[in-house]
């Protein structure tokens, strides 16, 4: 049985975060354990409000899980407190863990930030040099890189230039592009694009969420890098294809899709 952690913030209406985390483990027929960094309330609407644990608390729940069940790998999402992320990258330099897959989760489907100035250079300088690959979308892509992206060769760009502050794998989202959704790899200097059609479905809340957990579960089973991001893709593939329909507003993905 593999073991996967997950260190982010709680969804309460389950199409995200936490919960999306772990029925994408369940799933992926792995054992999933969570580190809460934040109550959300919120559903398909909207977010209505934000609780975040203290940075104590945090290091509590880590200890908990390393001491007794050592996860295989690590799914990282809403960390949005400079000393969170900093007790976060303390720990797990603590306890040597490994393929760690970072979601940034920084800027909002509005464009608005959800981190502090200082929260985003902890993020950078501490964090982001622990992961095996990060998982940015295009807006956060544009904060790691300073660049405006708007078309595959910008996305080719940004990756280059947030290479030059990690070494690790750059996964950058392009699924907010107008001419396609073509997600760029950017792993040892090498381009790996991953081409995909455009899912006509609305229902898209939590979808970072459960790509970055699903890549990580495919680390945990010993995929590489450019394997556990394609099978990750193909799971997301399918869960969006299933057309869920629930809430009001922009629902989840069908998380247990693969298992009917």
């Amino acid at each position: 049985m593999r073991k996967i952690l997950t260190i982010a913030g709680s969804d309460s209406s389950g199409g995200a975060g936490i919960q999306a985390d772990l029925k994408t483990m369940s799933s992926h027929k792995m054992y999933g354990m969570s580190v809460i960094t934040a109550l959300t309330a919120q559903n398909t609407t909207g977010v209505y409000g934000v609780f975040e644990s203290s940075p104590e608390f945090v290091a509590m729940q880590i200890d908990a899980v390393f001491e007794d069940i050592y996860p295989d790998a690590i799914k990282i999402g809403m960390v949005s407190n400079k000393d969170i992320i900093s007790v976060i990258a303390d720990k797990l330099i603590e306890y040597k863990a490994e393929k760690i897959v970072l979601d940034p989760v920084m800027v909002a489907t509005s464009g608005s930030k959800l981190c502090s100035d200082d929260s985003i250079e902890m993020l950078i300088n501490k964090l982001m040099p622990l992961a095996t690959v990060i998982t940015p979308n295009i807006q956060e892509a544009q904060v790691l890189s300073g660049l405006e992206i708007e078309s595959k060769e910008d996305m080719q760009k940004a990756a280059v230039r947030i290479s030059e502050n990690y070494s690790g794998c750059i996964l950058i989202k392009g699924g907010h592009l107008t001419s396609c959704s073509d997600d760029l790899l950017y792993a040892g200097g090498e381009f790996i694009w991953y081409e995909q059609e455009r899912i006509e479905n609305s229902n898209t809340h939590g979808t970072g969420c459960t790509l970055s957990s699903a890549i990580a579960c495919n680390l945990a089973d010993g995929c590489d890098v450019k394997m556990s991001i394609l099978n990750a893709k193909e799971y997301i593939t399918g869960a969006l294809k299933a057309n869920l329909n629930l809430g009001k507003g922009r629902g989840p993905l069908n998380h247990c899709w693969s298992l009917i």
